[in-house]
């Protein structure tokens, strides 16, 4: 235990001397962080930053003819693909898809991911959603953000002498309340790597959903082709909130005129930034 601990002051005496902004992203299956921050988690890559996705379950029930432990297999490897184009960590846990609840043993496992990358910002879906495992990875996540300063929970993985900011994706739900734009960041010169993580996942961009659609006649078969088809229907214009965020972060200039984005709530459980710190945390915001 005493190795372990030294390990983790270790790991977060180098983050603060080498001023490496730590990012955990959580997402209930291998392409949701992909889909709500990978733009994000592009830029703070090629800064230099450490970020890493996290897969709750392992997605083994979202397609229309494969079998669970295939799935399974094939969705861990295209995550692995995801964190390759984006110069990230990802990881996925073995939890089932579809069977999500927040549990204390989930719960602690959220926990250990969040102490052992020593994050400074965690970012996870609201816990209003049409899908019970997007819910309950936001009430998962949520139910750590206490406790992932508490030393005697999970005492084996050293707590946090820090609490992290935590942050929700972007989402369009209005009940109980709509999704508010505290933080937008623009991704006009990352748009198409975004889209080359997304891309990354076969199974669900290019045969799950569109079936579950029902478009799946409508999906190219030349790769380019479908790069462009994804692009069109996964981007969208800013909206006025959202735009008004762009342009207090980036300036009426920057602001207006950006094109892609990613946009994230700060919760209100874990640190509560002001915007000195949100600049520090999302040095993109220039």
């Amino acid at each position: 235990m005493k190795a372990v601990a030294l390990v983790f002051a270790i790991a977060a005496v180098a983050a603060a001397q080498n001023g490496k902004i730590r990012v955990i992203a959580f997402g209930a299956h291998p392409d949701d962080c992909d889909i709500r921050a990978s733009g994000t988690a592009a830029l703070f890559a090629a800064a230099g930053h450490a970020v890493k996705f996290v897969a709750v379950t392992n997605g083994d029930v979202g397609h229309q003819s494969m079998g669970r432990e295939a799935l399974a297999k094939r969705r861990l490897g295209e995550a692995k693909e995801s964190a390759r184009r984006l110069g990230i960590d990802y990881e996925v846990l073995n939890n089932h898809d579809g069977e999500l609840l927040p549990t204390l043993d989930v719960r602690k496992q959220i926990i250990r991911q969040i102490r052992e990358w020593n994050a400074d910002v965690v970012l996870a879906p609201r816990p209003n959603d049409y899908h019970p495992d997007h819910r309950y990875t936001g009430v998962l996540v949520q139910d750590a953000a206490y406790m992932v300063v508490v030393p005697n929970l999970v005492p084996e993985s050293k707590a946090l002498r820090k609490n992290p900011v935590f942050l929700y994706y972007e989402d369009n739900f209005q009940r109980p309340n709509p999704f508010r734009p505290d933080v937008a960041v623009i991704l006009d010169s990352v748009i198409d790597k975004k889209i080359d993580a997304l891309d990354s996942h076969v199974s669900q961009f290019y045969e799950w959903l569109p079936w579950v659609a029902g478009n799946l006649d409508q999906v190219p078969k030349d790769a380019a082709a479908r790069k462009a088809w994804l692009k069109k229907s996964r981007t969208r214009e800013p909206g006025p909130a959202v735009r008004a965020s762009l342009v207090k972060w980036y300036g009426p200039e920057k602001g207006n005129a950006a094109k892609y984005y990613e946009a994230f709530e700060v919760c209100e459980y874990g640190a509560q930034p002001n915007e000195a710190r949100i600049r520090q945390l999302f040095p993109m915001l220039k």
